[in-house]
């Protein structure tokens, strides 16, 4: 046995009975960050405005600070980026996680000194619980990748501003420094293509015992290792047990993964984003992941259909019932109070709190991890219309999800009411317009990770026959702009030029 993977057993099992028993104490654990939450705040400008020191009871504090999206917080963000110190929390950020926005294009999330131990210590749990249940520790004395973006840092307003992968890049522990592939050099590569080129050269040939990353990006790495080599990859690497991913959907990518693998791995599914590691699988028996209820996040639910209400149900976690599609809410120890992240849950378990995550709170196509919302196609199709004097009747989008050959794709199904000249053009045009909004597509763009996006002209009236023809033709039913699958998509086919 290996020097890591010895000493990495009762650390494991240390840190797995700390898990358990924050399993037991998960309200109560919940209650003390609000308190601390709401304690360590109450100076900063965000704290005064909400009158933070008479905030008593959870009661209070729904009454005083309602529930915001990123939108209303950019006043606050701006205020930091022009160099204000104690805005949403005491000093400033360590970090800014940039991430794809929605009007606005870009957002900046704050990561501060107290929240950027969420971010990288949830993500060794989920190592850490796995390795207790299982037994395995053999993997941490091989090679680990971890498929991210590029760790090099821009600043905004003094502050370090970059990718969250690229981020947590700088905090993996020295212990895994040796282990961990690819080189620093080779994660500073902006095109993906040749980016994954170097990862090949640079991987083929070691004992790669642990692979992580969102999972096209990982299905891209699996094939050109089969290129390049002639062999699954579970042959290739024999040492390989583990595959950790997250940021998308796991299930369309699960089968064509394990087929290039050519046998069994375990897997980790992990539920991270730049405001924060909210759950993690904690075992590889029992269903959902495990909510991080001991990790400077205080959590909120409201019921998914009261999300957009004036004046919606806020739960904390002791109210909340299984089963039931929850908006996502959060208050952190980096300053973000009462903000909607966008995501819907489903508890699984309440004992321990234990959840799947069921959706978006809008219409989105993330299929590749771009966070593609319907403002963006919406302004970038009406540009594109604008300028070139086409009228659209109705439009949808779906992901094109091509894994056995060639690449995927968005693919706008577009009825026209004068067709362009030049369908080619126009596509084109609506994609730049759709990069220049979107920075996580604008990447896989330019990554060659997916093609630009094509149209699918639809037959005049066709989206009327197929409302028609789903029984749902007038009233309020509405042909939704974007969906993260391709049920409406495939329907339509029927009606496309």
């Amino acid at each position: 046995m290996k020097i890591k993977s010895f000493l990495a057993k009762p650390f494991a099992n240390y840190i797995y009975k700390q898990i358990r028993k924050g399993m037991e104490t998960a309200v109560h654990d919940q209650q003390t960050i609000f308190n601390q939450l709401i304690k360590l705040a109450a100076k900063t400008e965000f704290g005064k405005a909400h009158q933070f020191e008479s905030i008593k009871t959870y009661e209070d504090f729904v009454q005083q600070v309602p529930i915001r999206d990123y939108e209303a917080f950019k006043p606050y963000i701006n205020r930091i980026k022009e160099g204000k110190h104690n805005v949403l929390w005491k000093g400033q950020p360590i970090y800014f996680a940039k991430t794809s926005g929605t009007t606005s294009g870009v957002k900046y999330i704050p990561i501060s000194k107290d929240s950027i131990g969420n971010h990288i210590n949830t993500a060794r749990n989920a190592l850490l619980c796995y390795m207790a249940e299982t037994g395995n520790t053999k993997f941490a004395d091989g090679k680990l990748i971890f498929l991210s973006g590029s760790p090099e840092l821009e600043r905004i307003g003094g502050v370090p501003t970059g990718r969250l992968s690229g981020i947590v890049n700088h905090h993996v522990p020295k212990y895994l420094r040796a282990n961990q592939l690819p080189s620093y050099e080779t994660n500073c590569i902006e095109e993906w293509e040749e980016k994954l080129d170097k990862i090949v050269e640079e991987t083929m040939t070691q004992n790669m015992t642990l692979i992580s990353g969102i999972p096209p990006w990982m299905q891209m790495y699996f094939d050109r290792l089969q290129e390049k080599s002639g062999k699954k990859v579970g042959e290739l690497f024999p040492g390989f047990s583990v595959m950790v991913q997250g940021g998308v959907n796991f299930e369309p990518y699960k089968a064509k993964l394990m087929e290039s693998i050519g046998r069994k791995v375990d897997t980790i599914e992990l539920f991270p984003a730049s405001e924060g590691f909210f759950a993690f699988q904690d075992s590889q028996e029992a269903e959902g992941l495990l909510l991080n209820t001991n990790s400077g996040i205080f959590f909120e639910f409201v019921p998914a259909a009261e999300i957009f209400n004036e004046r919606p149900t806020r739960l904390s976690l002791k109210d909340v019932k299984l089963g039931e599609n929850y908006a996502l809410i959060i208050s952190n120890n980096a300053g973000l109070w009462a903000y909607n992240i966008g995501d819907t849950v489903k508890f699984v378990s309440t004992d321990p709190y234990r959840i799947i995550v069921s959706g978006r709170t809008k219409h989105y196509i993330s299929a590749f991890g771009e966070h593609v919302i319907v403002e963006e196609v919406e302004a970038s199709l009406l540009k594109a219309a604008e300028e070139e004097n086409i009228h659209i009747t109705e439009f949808t989008v779906a992901p094109m999800i091509t894994q056995d050959k060639g690449k995927s794709y968005h693919q706008w199904f577009v009825e026209f009411e004068n067709t362009p000249a030049d369908m080619a053009a126009f596509a084109r045009k609506i994609d730049d317009n759709l990069r220049k909004k979107n920075v996580y597509y604008d990447d896989l763009i330019a990554g060659n990770i997916l093609q630009r996006l094509q149209i699918a002209p639809v037959k005049k009236h066709g989206f009327i026959d197929y409302m028609k023809s789903i029984g749902k033709l007038g009233g309020q039913n509405k042909v939704p702009r974007l969906s993260n699958d391709r049920k409406i998509a495939d329907e339509l086919e029927r009606w496309v030029l």
